[in-house]
């Protein structure tokens, strides 16, 4: 693995587009090409980089069965918009993104959802021991909108018109944030059940969905946040409210306005940044490349 401190060693060490191409292969094949046609066909080497699949006839690249496939952009390119959209601790958003490469602002709007396409790593990650659940809302602020447009009392805290947002965190561990259509308890208590095991600790605020907890699946504690409480004992929220607070103030420095659309892509990019704090750029960068084809799980990266 290569190891670089800054976007300059990052540039200089991938110095052209076959630079590129030569590392990508290794990171996709470790030297031993498959095809992505008929993994058990034999495989002939043709010229400019490209495979024969023997069993299928058909030919194919690096690029192939990835989010690189059919993007006329170099890899250059991809790999500087990965390496700065991961990287940055509040991403980038497209226009900078589009001055930086030297495309348009839709080019580089399409990357970064395609980019975030491969960040989903929740759909089996399992959470344990002491867990803080929370819900948050995301949404735009009514009085920079046309006045037809505008939702009638939706003044201050109200959640009108915004997008409500369900997190896990596991103290010491990961974090899990879904984009859900509300916040009731048949909404949100399958998603504990099946992320968080048996026996562990839940904490959260008042919230009435969460008090129809299973008390025989979870010991379930409390912190009432109406009467002034935050933190009792090791009852608190803190944690996970800090990732809203990171969350909200990404979306609003970077990006502005994010649609309920694609506010999942936004919310797993800012959860794979905190999942792989421990990793160094290098690193996560190369997490990212072994999940454009095929998907990993959070405890996969503690291996990494």
């Amino acid at each position: 693995m290569f190891s670089f401190r800054s976007i300059d060693q990052f540039l200089d060490y991938f110095r052209d587009e076959q630079s590129c191409i030569d590392y990508w292969e290794e990171v996709r094949w470790n030297g031993n090409v498959v095809s992505p046609y008929d993994p058990q066909s034999k495989v002939y080497k043709c010229g400019n980089n490209k495979y024969k699949c023997k069993n299928t006839g058909k030919y194919f690249n690096a690029r192939t069965g990835t989010i690189f496939e059919g993007s006329k952009l170099s890899l250059r390119k991809w790999f500087y918009a990965i390496y700065v959209i991961l990287g940055n601790k509040k991403g980038i958003s497209s226009c900078q993104l589009a001055r930086n490469i030297g495309v348009t602002q839709k080019t580089a709007w399409k990357m970064i959802q395609k980019v975030h396409s491969c960040l989903d790593f929740n759909t089996s990650q399992t959470l344990e021991g002491e867990v803080e659940v929370d819900e948050t809302y995301i949404g735009g602020t009514e009085r920079f909108k046309h006045s037809n447009k505008k939702i009638k009392n939706a003044k201050g805290r109200s959640t009108k018109g915004k997008t409500p947002v369900f997190g896990m965190v596991q103290r010491g561990g990961f974090i899990l944030a879904f984009v859900v259509e509300d916040t009731k308890s048949k909404t949100l208590l399958p998603i504990i059940n099946d992320t968080v095991c048996p026996g562990s600790a839940i904490y959260s605020d008042e919230w009435r969905a969460y008090k129809k907890l299973d008390k025989q699946r979870y010991n379930h504690s409390i912190v009432y946040h109406k009467k002034g409480a935050y933190v009792i004992g090791k009852t608190s929220t803190n944690t996970i409210e800090g990732f809203w607070g990171h969350l909200k103030r990404v979306l609003k420095s970077t990006y502005h306005w994010v649609s309920p659309k694609h506010l999942q892509g936004y919310v797993d990019a800012e959860t794979f940044r905190y999942n792989t704090k421990h990793l160094s750029d290098c690193e996560r960068f190369d997490v990212f490349l072994q999940n454009v084809y095929h998907t990993f799980t959070y405890k996969d990266l503690i291996a990494s």
